[in-house]
């Protein structure tokens, strides 16, 4: 489990979350003790939910990407309203 050398770092951050099973889940990476990963993840309106995940349902975790990155790799979408 090669992800988990990369908790310490991203400890406080948002992070993306690929599960074994294909899904995925975003958040901000809250705490990670007794083999479970805690997320912090926005449900709806003004609602967050602190979930847990076991070690052994994780595939792989990854840092956000800062929003300033080279424009030639975005691909625009049209905003929500």
């Amino acid at each position: 489990m090669d992800w988990q050398r990369k908790i310490s770092h991203l400890m406080g951050q948002p992070i993306g979350v690929s599960f074994t099973n294909g899904q995925g889940a975003s958040g901000i990476l809250c705490d990670a003790n007794g083999g479970q990963l805690y997320l912090m993840e926005y449900m709806y309106h003004s609602q967050f939910a602190l979930k847990h995940y076991d070690y052994q349902m994780i595939q792989d975790i990854n840092g956000f990407p800062p929003c300033h990155q080279n424009h030639h790799n975005h691909h625009h979408q049209q905003p929500l309203y």
